[in-house]
């Protein structure tokens, strides 16, 4: 058996994967909790939709305890991270009832957004109500919410002031 030694550019790529994977567990180190808590839900709502056992019970306790985080944390109902939380709530719970439970996809699309791209439609949606915006509702100020890159933070910092 003949082995031959690696070359200079065999350890050159080998030392940049370690690097890349470094790279991306710093980048799963430096998520905040919100993001953690979106992972888990997604998951969660998977397991739901392939039919796990428990269903969608532990997806609706965890969103609770998310309201109530965010509930404690900013001390106000009207803040924007609590009442993203108790949108997904209400969209849960409204998926419990058979005729809606398609709803539970249209979360799944969107809670995958939110994990993989930082892209939150509900959280933009709920941008445009009228005690979260200034300015008259238009087709601009719709066009630009949904169409807008993510931004870090809330998406209310990325409409027009």
């Amino acid at each position: 058996m003949v082995t031959t030694a690696p070359n200079e550019s065999d350890i050159g790529s080998q030392r940049t994967v370690r690097a890349q994977a470094r790279g991306g567990l710093t980048m799963l180190r430096n998520r905040d909790l919100g993001w953690w808590y979106w992972l888990v839900t997604d998951a969660l709502l998977i397991a739901g939709l392939a039919g796990w056992f428990y269903g969608f019970a532990p997806v609706i306790a965890l969103t609770v305890v998310q309201a109530g985080h965010y509930l404690l944390r900013a001390g106000r109902l009207a803040a924007f991270p609590v009442q993203v939380r108790v949108g997904y709530l209400g969209l849960l719970l409204a998926g419990q009832w058979d005729p809606m439970y398609y709803v539970y996809w249209v979360q799944l699309a969107g809670t995958t957004a939110m994990v993989a791209f930082d892209y939150c439609a509900l959280a933009r949606f709920l941008s445009l109500m009228p005690w979260n915006r200034e300015h008259p509702l238009s087709a601009r100020l719709v066009l630009r919410a949904f169409l807008a890159p993510p931004v870090k933070g809330s998406v209310l910092q990325g409409l027009p002031g």
